[in-house]
């Protein structure tokens, strides 16, 4: 269980790593900008480390035991969890409203789709941990 639980620590971590680094490069090189998204994070430690325990305890769901041969659509889903959080929660507290619509309209889609370069990642970590 031990490996479990920490090959799935680590895989949203990294999942997590790879998200950030994929927000902060498209808002660096004016990609958000561009599509009228208002974000553009600083990578920075205070930034960052939360991202990665957050993202490292939200892939504690690959824990259970759904699609395990479908590693792909198993991170995928799990991606489904912290983006509906990040949308319906996080968002409207930092003044985005709800979605983040206030930081431009295809906030919601750039969110759903590097959560699921993080979910993709996280899962295939683990599945070569398990």
């Amino acid at each position: 269980m031990i490996r479990k639980i920490s090959g799935a620590f680590t895989g949203g971590a990294i999942g997590a790593f790879i998200d950030s680094f994929n927000i902060w490069v498209l808002g660096q090189i004016g990609v958000t900008a561009m599509l009228g998204i208002g974000l553009r994070p600083q990578f920075t430690a205070p930034w960052l480390y939360p991202r990665l325990v957050w993202g490292g305890l939200w892939a504690m769901l690959l824990i259970v035991p759904l699609f395990r041969q479908k590693t792909a659509l198993r991170g995928i889903l799990m991606s489904l969890v912290p983006t509906t959080m990040m949308l319906v929660m996080v968002f409207p507290e930092m003044g985005l409203g709800l979605m983040g619509l206030k930081a431009g309209l295809l906030t919601p889609l750039l969110v759903l789709l590097l959560n699921f370069v993080y979910g993709l990642a996280a899962s295939f970590w683990y599945k070569n941990c398990v």
